[in-house]
């Protein structure tokens, strides 16, 4: 299949959208489970206590996941 100039395998598409799910199943799992270990409430703590410190931890933990999942699906 040709799109834009570069040629698009089916098998390659199907295998990006799987690994698309996969990694988002992670980070969905990365983030309850993280709230789950938190003793407070993180959503109040950003969103009502405006606490950016707790903020920064928590884009950092989302960051260091995305590697994670974006090395493991490169190979």
């Amino acid at each position: 299949m040709l799109l834009f100039g570069a040629v698009v395998s089916v098998q390659g598409l199907l295998a990006s959208v799987i690994y698309s799910l996969i990694g988002l199943a992670v980070f969905v799992a990365g983030f309850y489970v993280i709230k789950l270990i938190l003793p407070f409430d993180v959503n109040k703590e950003i969103e009502a206590d405006q606490n950016t410190a707790l903020g920064i931890v928590i884009g950092s933990f989302i960051l260091g996941l995305a590697i994670i999942v974006a090395s493991a699906i490169s190979g």
